[in-house]
């Protein structure tokens, strides 16, 4: 299957869980909630980086790979309702973490429009693909989804496109 047909086909079937659950964009198992710690938000986010299939990328505390929305100006994230179904944001209860080979000066936060802070790493705020099952996977890499292109983000912080 085609990366665009794959796209499509994950945003409606996160759609129609959502529908069928009966719950909001603000649940699952990545939506405010960071997968590095298990926790609502309550904790600090912690960005490293791992070896890929694409090379270098950044990823969380878990291996989890995390992706910049091309759709996104500056620091402030376009990806909210339905978006956020499929491209989680990684929230973050504080400050940030930089682990090995992040550059800790790129690593801030930026505030959503529901209170909580979303990590941002050299001006992109940061999701998950829930696509993506396991650590190391980049299967939202280079997908048109939402109306723009994700990326995986090399360590200065660049998309890897």
């Amino acid at each position: 299957m085609n990366r665009a047909l794959l796209a499509i086909a994950a945003s409606i079937g996160a759609a129609l869980v959502t529908a069928a659950c009966g719950s909001s964009a603000g649940s699952g198992p990545y939506r405010a909630t960071n997968p590095s710690t298990g926790s609502t938000g309550t904790t600090a986010a912690t960005v490293t980086i791992a070896n890929s299939q694409v090379g270098k990328i950044l990823v969380d505390g878990n291996g989890k790979t995390l992706y910049l929305f091309e759709a996104d100006r500056s620091s402030v994230s376009s990806c909210y309702n339905s978006c956020l179904t499929v491209w989680p944001a990684l929230i973050t209860g504080g400050t940030p973490v930089a682990g090995q080979g992040v550059n800790a000066s790129l690593l801030t936060t930026t505030k959503r429009t529901d209170g909580t802070l979303e990590v941002v790493y050299n001006g992109h705020p940061l999701y998950y693909f829930t696509g993506d099952k396991q650590a190391g996977d980049v299967t939202g890499q280079d997908l048109n989804s939402f109306g723009a292109l994700w990326f995986v983000l090399a360590p200065n912080g660049s998309k890897i496109g």
